[in-house]
């Protein structure tokens, strides 16, 4: 018999009904699979479905961790052995891993069943989940719309309710984006804080970072609590938490200094419903007893130059390890237009070029490091414009010219993030008089996951969004 009452649950939640014996992980598994096959078609979240795994995992005996029991997708561009994983890309779509990342084996030891692997785009490259493999994922909200990307099908499934967290990963702000566009909780670590082996020490040059989505707080604390620290390839270490991420989110966050604004890094008009919002959520904190003044930190560099020559040499890479196995080169049977386009890209790049797009980011964090010397948090929109309509970035395209004035428009503020290494979260605070969600990014120093968790946690009671469910939802 299924679980009827799951989705009015958090994966805490659930998991404390397995441990109390009042629900079983297959029934709640049972459940996951029902609101799968009843909102899927809609959104395509769910792009491999290895149902026959989680079963296995539940026959074979569950580890004793804090979310034993509780269904779970892991991200398509993340490995897990005997499970098929295709990075986006037709060339890999029959592809069956023979080991299991570090990630998700943390994920496993904390007793997860993992039922499927949610959607992204080819190699994870846009902030819009359509790779031409699996089509678009879209938003629950509007399906005429994006989930966002890379982590699209994960903030979809959850936004759904599908299932209460889920895997994501951010290199440039696939966290972040689509808990924004999907209307869910999503907190890029720290650079270091969540392992990345065993095949890799850091991704995208240090800018990329795996957690999750969620729709509550303390489910990512939790997991976070559960998956941190570092493995024996690490190339660096996060700072330690001053205590466990889950106490925080239950903390009173104190009197915060927190700098906000409602433009766009680049000095360019952002969607006016959307700088209402933010002001609108300023004055939420001033009221909340924070001390908030609008500033901003300046560029030091242009973020979207640095990323797409550090992006565009991770691409390359990819597509050549792709070469030297199926020995042929690629074409765009094999990958996308851009993905090519990418790697193509860097190969006219210099060494140098790549040393500089590593000086600018250095510049960036830089400057970011003083700009929070003299405030705690930083507010700004997640995204500066609505969720994009399906199709309004097309990866295939012979003419790709229309795609770096929609990303400088779209996600001008998430990047800088991930080259400081700085913590941030997309919180959803807003939405727009056409339904679609807004999420609010807050960033803090280096290290400092424990004061995001904290104000997360006053504002999920000052303004809570759990109730809040979208037209399509299981």
């Amino acid at each position: 018999m299924a679980f009827k009452e799951y989705g009015s649950y958090d994966a805490t939640g659930l998991a404390d009904l397995v441990r109390k014996k009042q629900v079983s992980p297959g029934e709640l598994l049972d459940e996951a699979i029902a609101r799968t096959a009843k909102v899927d078609p809609q959104i395509n979240a769910v792009v491999v479905k290895h149902y026959d795994y989680a079963k296995r995992q539940i026959d074979k005996g569950l580890p004793d961790g804090p979310f034993t029991g509780v269904p779970f997708l892991l991200k398509d561009l993340d490995i897990l052995e005997g499970t098929r994983t295709t990075f986006g890309a037709s060339i890999f779509k029959d592809d069956v891993a023979d080991h299991t990342g570090t990630l998700a084996q943390r994920f496993l030891a904390a007793g997860v069943t993992i039922f499927g692997k949610s959607a992204s785009p080819e190699f994870g490259l846009m902030p819009t989940t359509e790779s031409r493999l699996f089509g678009p994922t879209r938003n629950p909200w509007n399906l005429a719309h994006s989930s966002g990307g890379s982590s699209g099908g994960a903030a979809a499934a959850v936004a759904a309710r599908i299932l209460p967290v889920a895997h994501a990963s951010d290199g440039g702000g696939s966290i972040r984006i689509p808990a924004s566009a999907s209307g869910v909780f999503g907190l890029k670590p720290t650079r270091a804080r969540n392992p990345l082996g065993p095949d890799r020490g850091e991704g995208w040059g240090g800018f990329s970072c795996g957690h999750v989505v969620s729709i509550s707080v303390r489910d990512s604390a939790a997991m976070m609590d559960a998956v941190h620290g570092p493995e024996p390839s690490s190339p660096y270490v996060a700072p330690p938490p001053a205590r466990p991420f889950l106490e925080e989110a239950g903390r009173d966050p104190g009197r915060l200094r927190i700098a906000f604004t409602d433009k766009s890094p680049y000095g360019d008009a952002i969607d006016p419903e959307i700088a209402a919002a933010t002001r609108e959520i300023a004055a939420l904190l001033a009221g909340l007893g924070h001390h908030v003044e609008e500033r901003a930190p300046a560029l030091a560099a242009d973020p979207a130059v640095a990323m797409s020559t550090i992006v565009a040499a991770n691409t390359a890479l990819n597509v050549r390890f792709a070469e030297q196995r199926f020995k042929r080169a690629m074409t765009t049977d094999d990958f996308e237009v851009l993905t090519l386009a990418s790697a193509h890209n860097a190969q006219k790049a210099t060494s140098t070029d790549y040393v500089a797009a590593q000086l600018a980011a250095f510049q960036i964090s830089r400057a970011l490091a003083t700009f929070f010397e003299s405030c705690d948090v930083f507010l700004c929109p997640t995204l500066c414009s609505p969720p994009l309509r399906i199709g309004e970035l097309n990866t295939m395209s012979e003419d790709l010219s229309h795609i770096a004035p929609i990303l400088r428009r779209y996600m001008p503020a998430t990047a800088m993030f991930n080259m400081s290494g700085q913590p941030a979260m997309s919180v959803p605070l807003a939405w727009n008089a056409a339904g679609l969600p807004l999420g609010m990014m807050f960033s803090a120093r280096s290290g400092d996951e424990g004061t995001l968790f904290r104000l997360a946690g006053q504002l999920e009671q000052a303004r809570p969004w759990k109730d809040k469910l979208p037209p399509v939802c299981a």
